[in-house]
């Protein structure tokens, strides 16, 4: 699983494997590993939290960190900051100030 999400970690402190994960969600490895390797959901991400026992943000950070999810037009954007969130909010707040 070569992306941001710390599931391998979590899979190895529980001593399981993707194969075994993906019998506990009742699909395939191959389909789990499509789901987190593409352009997952958070339905699918919500679904991994629940058979591995964690909240959805420990998919992505340790427990602590700052984790964002905003979904706007289709895309969910991840902002692993505050500041990047305020950020993107200020983007938002320009465009709508902008259009209206």
């Amino acid at each position: 699983m070569d992306n941001d999400f710390r599931i391998a970690e979590i899979l190895k402190s529980r001593g399981m494997t993707q194969t075994d994960l993906a019998e506990k969600m009742g699909i395939s490895r191959v389909g789990l590993s499509k789901a987190i390797n593409g352009n997952t959901t958070i339905t699918t991400l919500r679904k991994i939290a629940v058979a591995l026992g964690v909240d959805v943000v420990e998919l992505f950070a340790k427990r602590g960190d700052f984790v964002a999810f905003v979904r706007r037009d289709g895309v969910t954007h991840t902002f692993d900051t505050e500041d990047a969130l305020i950020d993107y909010a200020e983007e938002l707040k320009a465009d709508k100030g902008a259009r209206g």
